[in-house]
């Protein structure tokens, strides 16, 4: 075989190569990177003018019917919603939604909060939040839990409950008013 022959066809396969190597990295890239979601909303203009020419051609073709008839006046979807999705139409709100703005407290509750108000300790807002506070109590007791392991969190409650009705207290403080919360709990409200 003569020396420019071989040098032609090492040519042609290294193009030949080339190619399909740059085919092959168009594919992986048109592929994507694993990534399976969406990330442009599609078109709806030509998803409309579609069902629009599909039923003009359907009507045209066949005699009026009630099932041409209903498929022309149905409202057209958007390709994120199901196609039997009816329209959105807002809800009334209910007359009672969100709820009773107070919740009201038991009379075990209302125990606790006057015993905790002659200790010196004013609850914040309703006493909802001290009154959980002495469910929690009750419950860790009810659990075999130490006076200890429930101690840590009575404290977070109570300086959750001091900050809520804008009281800063110092760790100390907080100690002692938990300390407080857990005797009077202790004392009035588990049974």
């Amino acid at each position: 075989m003569p020396q420019h022959s071989r040098i032609s066809t090492t040519f042609r396969r290294a193009i030949a190569v080339g190619a399909l190597a740059v085919a092959a990295s168009g594919l992986l890239v048109g592929c994507g990177s694993d990534d399976s979601t969406a990330t442009s909303n599609p078109s709806t203009s030509a998803t409309t003018s579609a069902a629009a020419s599909s039923s003009a051609e359907s009507s045209a073709s066949a005699a009026p019917s009630a099932s041409a008839s209903a498929s022309a006046s149905a409202p057209v979807t958007s390709p994120g919603e199901a196609a039997t999705a009816p329209p959105e139409q807002p809800e009334e709100v209910p007359g009672d939604f969100p709820g009773p703005a107070e919740v009201p407290v038991s009379a075990e509750g209302q125990k606790f909060l006057d015993a905790l108000k002659s200790k010196g300790i004013e609850p914040a807002a309703d006493g909802t939040m001290a009154v959980s506070t002495a469910d929690f109590i009750c419950q860790a007791k009810a659990e075999g839990k130490s006076d200890a392991e429930a101690m840590v969190f009575v404290t977070a409650m109570v300086g959750t409950e001091a900050s809520a009705a804008g009281q800063e207290l110092t760790q100390e403080q907080a100690t002692a008013n938990a300390q407080t919360y857990m005797d009077v709990a202790h004392a009035t409200y588990c049974k």
